[in-house]
C-alpha cells in the first residue's frame, strides 16, 4: 500500500504525520519503527496520525521512533496543528485537540503554533538540582554548570533506566541557565538518545526554574539544540508551551 505524508519540524523535533480522519491505516510496531528509521524510512523522532473525534476538532496518535504508542509529545502537537490545517481538517487558527493525557487547546500564530499544556503531576525535588515531574510525559530534571559539553547520551540512559522508573522509563532533560533564560538537552525514552528539542521536557525544565527562583508563574525562555521556545506560566492550569514549526517536505511511502 502507498500512502502520502508529511514531514515536519519543531525546533529540530522531527515526525512523520499522515491524515487517518478515514481510518484506512492500522500500523504496527515493527513498521513504525521502520518508517522511523533515518537509514532504512523517512527519518523521524516519531509519527503521527491525525484521526477525527467527537469531543475535538482532532485527534493525535503519536508513536515513538521505536514503534511503541507514545504519551504525550508537545512539540508533535505543535507539529499537527500545522498539518491539520494544511490537510483542512480546520479552518480555524484556534484549536482543540484529543491526545493521550486529554483534550488541549492550540492557537497558530503565524509561523509558531502555542499549545495549553495540561496541569504537570507528582513534582518531587529529589535535591536541590534535580526533579521529577509529569508534563504529559514523565522528566528527571537535572541542573547542570554547562550542559553544553555534558554527557547526554550517557548519563541520560542511565537515568532514563533508573529502577525506581521502571518498567516504563523516563525522559530527563539537563539544564542551564543562560542570560535569556535555561538551556535544555533532552535524552527522550522511546527514541533512546538525545534528540534536538522536546516540548514536554522544555516545559518540565521551565517549571522546575521558577521554582528554583521561588516562583510559581511566569515567561521562560528556553534555548534548544534545536532553536528557541517559550514557556507561559499563568497558573498550575495554564501552562503554555509556544515555538515555531515548519514543514520539511511530502511525499509518499510503501507499506
Amino acid at each position: 500500500m502507498t500512502i502520502p505524508f508529511s514531514k515536519y519540524q519543531a525546533t529540530g523535533n522531527d515526525f512523520i504525520l499522515i491524515d487517518n480522519r478515514n481510518l484506512f491505516l492500522t500500523l504496527s510496531p515493527k513498521q513504525v519503527y521502520h518508517l522511523c528509521q533515518r537509514r532504512l524510512g523517512i527519518g523521524a523522532d516519531g509519527l503521527i496520525l491525525i484521526q477525527n473525534h467527537k469531543q475535538a476538532d482532532f485527534e493525535m496518535v503519536y508513536y515513538n521512533a521505536d514503534g511503541n504508542l507514545g504519551s504525550f509529545c508537545g512539540n508533535g502537537s505543535r507539529a499537527v496543528c500545522f498539518f491539520a490545517k494544511e490537510i483542512g481538517a480546520i479552518s480555524s487558527n484556534k484549536i482543540s485537540f484529543i491526545a493521550y493525557d486529554g483534550i488541549h487547546q492550540a492557537e497558530i500564530l503565524n509561523n509558531a503554533v502555542r499549545v495549553l499544556m495540561n496541569p504537570y503531576q507528582n513534582f518531587k525535588p529529589l535535591n536541590d538540582h534535580e526533579f521529577f515531574l509529569d508534563t504529559g510525559s514523565p522528566h528527571h530534571v537535572v541542573f547542570v554548570e554547562d550542559v553544553w559539553n555534558y554527557p547526554v547520551n550517557e548519563k541520560g540512559k542511565e537515568i532514563r533506566n533508573f529502577e525506581r522508573y521502571q518498567p516504563n522509563g523516563t525522559n530527563v532533560d539537563f539544564v542551564s541557565k543562560i542570560q535569556e533564560g535555561i538551556f535544555v538537552r533532552t535524552y527522550e525514552r522511546g527514541v533512546e538518545e538525545e534528540t534536538l528539542s522536546c516540548g514536554t521536557g522544555v516545559t518540565a525544565s521551565a517549571i522546575c526554574y521558577l521554582k528554583q527562583q521561588k516562583q510559581e508563574t511566569g515567561t521562560v525562555f528556553v534555548s534548544t539544540l534545536g532553536g528557541d521556545l517559550k514557556v507561559t506560566i499563568y497558573s498550575a492550569e495554564q501552562i503554555f508551551l509556544e515555538g515555531p514549526v515548519k514543514q520539511v517536505f511530502t511525499g509518499y511511502v510503501n507499506i
